[in-house]
């Protein structure tokens, strides 16, 4: 593997790590936001529930 193919082939892999990073920071954020602050009671209790199930304390 020459130089440039190498150097190009870790630009890459850094973008795409930054993609899935930025992706999975946007899916916690939508979770958090939706099934903390959700009006629906049966959405937030499964959210509740489901943090005292992991040992997650919440309170």
């Amino acid at each position: 593997m020459n130089t440039a193919a190498s150097s190009l082939a870790t630009a890459t892999s850094s973008a795409s790590r930054a993609v899935q990073l930025g992706a999975v920071a946007l899916l916690g954020l939508f979770v958090v936001g939706f099934v903390g602050f959700s009006h629906a009671e049966i959405v937030h209790n499964a959210g509740h529930d489901y943090r005292h199930s992991m040992a997650f304390p919440c309170h």
